[in-house]
């Protein structure tokens, strides 16, 4: 079978990952056996012209001073990798330097020539390139927290709600499963009114019939938020990734986020596979 490819998108302007996010990214793309395709952005700051001159302050060189340090930050992220990196996965860089509030876009339609995209999270920029891959690129993406260290998934935990979305993130998660892995099917019972009782063993229980070890896991909120109490019972459980459908839609060119889907970016504490 060819190896797989990751795609893993470093955005360096207005700040980029924690190195700590970015190791373990890595870290994770070598445990699931990926070749991994690191595209570092730099920002383009084009000239503003302000009414008054540059009487006040000197835009032009903050402009220049900023896109400096965000090329020298890219340097720096690869140098990071290369060093980081065990070295038994191959690594290919690109470096892109679009107009500032074009990395996302970049990078989403860059993604989409690969099999998965990685995606360090630790700052509200990460979040926002998370976001824009979930529900742009067409394929999984995985969110890294930090820390973090990775074994191989034996165990994957799946946010069941019986949706097109829940059901194509358990496809994508099931490839990086390893053999012999066991998976715990999770249902929040108050948060929302599922399509039907049992969805969860019924989903078990096809599981079971495919050759997988699995069980249901009926979880109440008990004044958590949804994203809390997914992540708990999958930490709790054991898991080393979890799967759940990415919820939004597109309003005015933002997306308006599903309360799950919101709050596992907003504090994410454990590897978590969205698709949307």
């Amino acid at each position: 079978m060819p190896d797989r490819i990751a795609y893993i998108p470093l955005n360096t302007y207005p700040e980029a990952p924690s190195d700590a996010a970015i190791l373990a990214t890595i870290g994770l793309a070598e445990t699931l056996g990926c070749e991994m395709h690191v595209a570092t952005f730099a920002v383009d700051i084009p000239p503003v012209a302000l009414p008054w001159g540059d009487f006040l302050i000197n835009v032009e060189e903050m402009a220049r001073a900023a896109e400096d340090r965000s090329k020298a930050e890219c340097q720096r992220l690869r140098a990071l990798i290369e060093a980081g990196a065990k070295g038994n996965r191959a690594i290919h860089f690109v470096h892109h330097q679009p107009v500032m509030g074009g990395a996302l876009e970049a990078a989403t339609v860059e993604s989409r020539y690969f099999d998965l995209a990685l995606v360090p999270c630790s700052s509200v920029s990460s979040q926002d390139m998370a976001q824009s891959l979930v529900f742009g690129s067409g394929l999984p993406v995985i969110l890294v927290p930090q820390p973090a260290q990775f074994e191989q998934v034996h165990h994957l935990a799946i946010a069941w709600d019986g949706s097109h979305v829940a059901a194509r993130a358990l496809g994508d998660a099931l490839r990086l499963l390893a053999d012999g892995g066991r998976i715990t099917v999770l249902t929040v019972q108050d948060e929302k009114a599922l399509s039907s009782s049992g969805i969860a063993e019924t989903l078990a229980a096809s599981l079971e019939l495919r050759g997988y070890v699995a069980k249901a896991m009926s979880l109440r909120l008990e004044g958590r938020s949804i994203a809390k109490a997914l992540q708990d019972a999958a930490i709790e459980e054991g898991a080393q990734l979890l799967a759940m459908g990415g919820f939004g839609h597109s309003r005015l060119r933002d997306f308006v986020l599903g309360g799950a889907t919101k709050g596992v970016l907003a504090d994410l504490r454990i590897a978590t596979l969205l698709a949307h």
